[in-house]
């Protein structure tokens, strides 16, 4: 299904105004939340768990770690490109985007067990091992950790799902990721 993304004159009231929220936020409105717009309570739901997402216990290179091992495991280009050029103006280190990119480990022992289990509990559809949760741990992170991860793959899941069935466009200003990482 190829869903053309809505923008605030064409989108319900309802959706309108998030949309023209998220323009004066970003400046444009991207193709993603365009498209999630056809379902308002989508939109809005999707805007809820990214503001949740942000008020983790994780750091900024912690929470697109996990954002990009989940929209790298559920193969969302539209996603790994945003959210590679959300890292890029994080001045998260490349070289970080680039080993989940190319599924190569990440440098930093914490950092790749941080991505690991994120890609665990999204490809066991949330049933990681009780190995693989030890493992999380004893890699430094916490059991509130283990939920937030848990909340950062519904979050991705979400949109991964929506570009997947709606076959969305990446916007040219995610472009030049692709090329990059």
């Amino acid at each position: 299904m190829n869903l053309q993304p809505l923008d605030e004159n064409t989108a319900s009231d309802r959706a309108a105004q998030t949309l023209a929220q998220v323009r004066k936020k970003f400046g444009f409105v991207p193709n993603l939340l365009g498209v999630m717009a056809h379902a308002p309570a989508s939109l809005e739901s999707y805007l809820e768990l990214a503001g949740k997402f942000d008020s983790t216990s994780f750091d900024a290179t912690q929470r697109q770690v996990v954002l990009l091992a989940v929209s790298s495991q559920n193969h969302c280009d539209y996603c790994v490109a945003a959210h590679s050029t959300f890292a890029r103006q994080l001045r998260i280190d490349p070289a970080i985007v680039t080993a989940i990119y190319e599924n190569k480990p990440i440098a930093d022992d914490k950092l790749q067990a941080l991505r690991r289990f994120a890609q665990q509990v999204a490809e066991s559809a949330g049933r990681p091992t009780p190995d693989e949760i030890e493992a999380f741990i004893d890699a430094g992170y916490t059991q509130a950790q283990v939920l937030e991860v848990v909340l950062g793959v519904a979050f991705k899941t979400l949109s991964n799902y929506t570009n997947h069935i709606a076959d969305t466009v990446i916007d040219p200003a995610f472009k030049p990721a692709m090329q990059t990482a």
